[in-house]
């Protein structure tokens, strides 16, 4: 009788005494709390919500427009307490950001029309997949309903695991790291100023680590083999110049062939350690 659907929420007393008024009388007050205690059932008696763990999130691309990654990170305004919050969204390929947007609150809405705006921009190409993690705007309703709408399939990282979207978070670690990053921006307008400024250095100077030293631009729209093969024709010219400088013929760093969140290849390898 404790345990019915109608009293599993109720203390023992709550139950006492509504059936009393139904001029049921059972035991004591007390009695049904040693009951409860004898059947180990003194804490919670209501069914509990179980939660199946949160599928790794596995992502491939091996080319541009694939897959892409966004977030939203804080930055401070003129006084405590007052922040803006930058919306990027970037291709985990190339490293390229196709889009931003910095607003003073976040909201699902807004990133909805922010990915439309990009689509829009790259010539009605939408990627595969866009990747972001488990917060309120990126879960939000009219976010997934645009993305049904464009046939992209969303994927979210699981709780408390940033490794689960590397690119974002290493492009927003650039970004703060950057020397002339501001302790505090005066206005949203000077957030906005600041963050066209690091796009345009970031896709179009940056030489990134991860594909080969070339600039994100430069991967994303395909000249990035030119740029090799001129630094391989710099190189071999030093070196038949000077062979005694070298170990061994040097070459120009590999272009990048994929990219990938939680790659299933390297998590099925055996650990060495």
């Amino acid at each position: 009788m404790l345990n019915r659907e109608d009293y599993a929420s109720l203390s023992p007393t709550q139950v006492y005494v509504r059936e009393l008024d139904e001029g049921r009388y059972w035991c004591s007050q007390r009695s049904m709390y040693r009951i409860l205690a004898d059947a180990k059932m003194s804490g919670e008696r209501r069914r509990q919500a179980t939660h199946p763990p949160r599928k790794i999130p596995e992502l491939m691309a091996t080319e541009p427009n694939s897959v892409w990654s966004w977030d939203i990170t804080k930055m401070r305004g003129p006084a405590k307490g007052i922040w803006y919050h930058a919306y990027v969204v970037l291709d985990i390929f190339s490293r390229y950001v196709v889009g931003w947007r910095v607003e003073i609150i976040e909201d699902g809405q807004l990133a909805a029309d922010l990915v439309q705006e990009i689509v829009a921009d790259t010539g009605g190409h939408p990627p595969g997949y866009l990747h972001a993690d488990g917060g309120a705007a990126m879960t939000s309703k009219a976010l997934a309903s645009m993305l049904v709408d464009m046939d992209i399939t969303r994927s979210h990282s699981r709780p408390h695991t940033s490794n689960d979207n590397p690119y974002s978070e290493a492009q927003f670690k650039s970004m703060k790291y950057t020397s002339d990053y501001p302790e505090r921006f005066a206005s949203v307008n000077e957030a906005r100023a600041w963050i066209e400024g690091f796009t345009v250095y970031y896709n179009h100077e940056h030489r990134h680590s991860g594909i080969g030293y070339h600039t994100p631009a430069s991967v994303h729209y395909g000249t990035a083999g030119a740029v090799r093969e001129r630094r391989q024709i710099t190189l071999d010219r030093a070196y038949h110049a000077h062979p005694e400088r070298f170990a061994r013929r040097p070459a120009a760093p590999p272009l990048p062939v994929k990219a990938a969140i939680n790659d299933p290849a390297k998590r099925a390898e055996p650990s060495t350690h």
